[in-house]
């Protein structure tokens, strides 16, 4: 198990297994109104207000003030994508808050079982190395897929994340 407020330290690693059986047809995550995803795997990290443009973190604070729940400073979203290529890494189309890392890009076979294995570590500073040289600790880890956007439908498995230490 990993406590909330982990500290992320090099060679730290999440693993699991995916498959895609069906993919979001209108899924396109460089726009708002295709901003869904049919499989995702999200790194939620405590990034501090003082690292975030003054912009975004007056956006988090009215957030926060209007719902009650507090918002990660960063999120990396490692996804399954049918439309980018393996590797892009791009900002959500919401909010830079959230940056989006493809795993499983348009040249991945739907149906077929993919293993990953994400350094935390490295992965949070390709993501928010603009913004922080240091990773800050992580909330939670969290798994889901959403069609709010487009509408559409897709179906996925995934197998139990595991936890690696260096």
């Amino acid at each position: 198990a990993m406590p909330a407020g982990t500290r992320v330290v090099p060679g730290q690693r999440l693993a699991w297994q995916w498959k895609l059986e069906q993919a979001l047809a209108q899924a396109n995550l460089q726009r708002k109104d295709g901003d869904d995803a049919a499989l995702k795997v999200c790194a939620l990290y405590d990034l501090p207000l003082d690292a975030i443009a003054f912009g975004e973190r007056t956006l988090l604070r009215l957030a926060l003030q209007a719902t009650g729940e507090y918002l990660p400073g960063a999120t990396v979203c490692y996804v399954w994508d049918t439309k980018l290529a393996q590797d892009t890494l791009l900002p959500n189309a919401y909010s830079r808050r959230v940056r989006w890392l493809v795993l499983d890009g348009n040249s991945a076979p739907l149906g077929s079982g993919r293993a990953h294995t994400r350094d935390l570590h490295a992965d949070f500073l390709r993501a928010f190395g603009d913004e922080s040289s240091s990773v800050p600790p992580l909330l939670a880890i969290v798994v889901g897929a959403d069609a709010d956007n487009t509408g559409g439908q897709s179906l996925g498995y995934l197998r139990p994340l595991q936890w690696q230490q260096p």
